[in-house]
């Protein structure tokens, strides 16, 4: 869907529902699905906010709201409105029969970004079939409503209408199966990158965090890389991977990852569960943070329910709280997980790359140690337990045995202890 033409921008009314919430994090939710639209091409022409203890089941807001959006439509020329939440298939038919506009829910927005960005053959395969997913489940909705209506007529042959209906989701069906095969297919080949990485020993970072906190940026500093930096949301989709030579003399794979953000579409999760457990792969994981952000203890939240969901918060973390250039006056954060560091930083400015490095050589120290040992040759086996869970940086064969300098592992270091020398 675009939201640009040649003449112009096209503009929505934001319509949203408390749900129980504080009326600020409401209006603050608000406000990033007009980020959202901004992302998208698009521009806000008014808002409306309803305080329900619950979204209305059958039109999202409650009649006297249906028509003051009415009203507003009337008066802005707006385009369409954009709800702040997933709307259900009844949700949806109802408000486009009591407006008669175009009707958007927070989950297309952002499939719709996800589409305009997306530039890796995998990221296209993972969108496609999220929208198809979204677009089927409303499919069925509709043809449930076909259904009643052709029964309420007493007709026993199928209508032409859902006929219509069935051939497209049969359509769309066979498409997701197609597009989940060639998926699977890039699976196994992330795995076989996995198995080497863990066969080669080189320690993996995983970036992570709510969208716009400056990953990528922090990324290109820390590995030299060029990955795209915009401050918008979802400025990263593709997951990038670069080599580090980090200051200790150890290798690192540094990943960065698409951004997390409140009210993620289940379907983007399921979409991208293959990309976003390169987190749960890692080794460790550096949360990124926008220190300067009134909603960072918010968005330290979700980041962190999206973790779990996808079995990665179980990692050691580092949390960076970005974008310090932007605080006039440091404001104390509660970090709501353990964290094995806090990092204050602007990843724009000189020294922040450094420190970001030393806080992870420092954790990966702690996990390693550095063994020198000389293994009689009866002890050859030892020789292949260092090979396969540590990393040997050096080995040479001495007329007293196997001269060997290995990072291991702590919990290996005992088994050697009785060879080790002194440099």
């Amino acid at each position: 869907m675009s939201y640009e033409t040649k003449t112009r921008v096209q503009r929505f009314i934001l319509v949203g529902v408390s749900a129980g919430a504080r009326e600020e994090k409401a209006d603050a939710s608000l406000d990033e699905l007009a980020d959202l639209l901004e992302t998208a091409g698009g521009e806000e022409a008014g808002r409306v906010l309803q305080n329900l203890e619950q979204a209305h089941p059958k039109t999202y807001v409650g009649s006297g709201k249906v028509q003051e959006i009415k009203t507003m439509l009337s008066a802005t020329g707006a385009d369409g409105i954009i709800c702040d939440d997933e709307l259900s298939p009844a949700q949806l038919r109802a408000l486009s029969d009591l407006l008669d506009t175009k009707i958007i829910d927070r989950t297309l927005l952002i499939l719709d970004i996800f589409s305009q960005r997306a530039s890796t053959k995998e990221g296209q395969l993972q969108i496609e079939l999220a929208q198809l997913e979204y677009r089927l489940t409303r499919l069925t909705g509709l043809g449930t409503e076909l259904s009643r209506q052709g029964a309420a007529v007493g007709t026993h042959t199928r209508g032409a209408g859902e006929t219509k209906l069935e051939m497209d989701r049969r359509h769309i069906r066979a498409r997701m199966d197609q597009l989940k095969s060639q998926l699977k297919e890039v699976e196994k080949q992330r795995s076989v990158l996995r198995a080497q990485r863990q066969k080669n020993q080189i320690p993996v970072i995983a970036l992570v965090g709510y969208t716009n906190a400056g990953k990528s940026t922090l990324f290109n500093r820390l590995t030299h890389a060029q990955v795209k930096e915009e401050d918008q949301l979802f400025a990263t989709l593709d997951t990038t991977t670069r080599r580090c030579k980090m200051p200790s003399g150890r290798t690192v794979l540094f990943v960065d990852t698409v951004g997390f953000i409140h009210k993620l579409p289940h379907h983007l999760i399921k979409a991208f569960r293959a990309t976003l457990e390169e987190a749960a792969y890692a080794d460790m994981l550096l949360h990124v943070v926008d220190g300067s952000s009134a909603e960072a203890e918010l968005h330290m939240q979700v980041s962190y329910d999206t973790l779990v969901e996808l079995q990665a918060a179980d990692k050691p973390i580092i949390t960076v709280l970005n974008k310090q250039d932007l605080i006039r006056e440091a404001q104390p954060v509660s970090v709501p997980y353990r964290s094995e560091q806090v990092l204050r930083i602007s990843a724009l400015q000189e020294g922040a790359a450094e420190a970001v490095l030393g806080a992870i050589d420092a954790q990966l120290d702690q996990r390693e140690t550095l063994v020198t040992v000389v293994l009689p040759y009866e002890k050859g086996s030892l020789g292949a337990v260092l090979h396969r869970e540590g990393k040997v940086l050096e080995e040479e064969y001495r007329e007293d045995g196997i001269y060997i300098r290995a990072r291991l592992p702590k919990r290996y270091a005992e088994t050697v202890k009785p060879y080790q020398r002194k440099d």
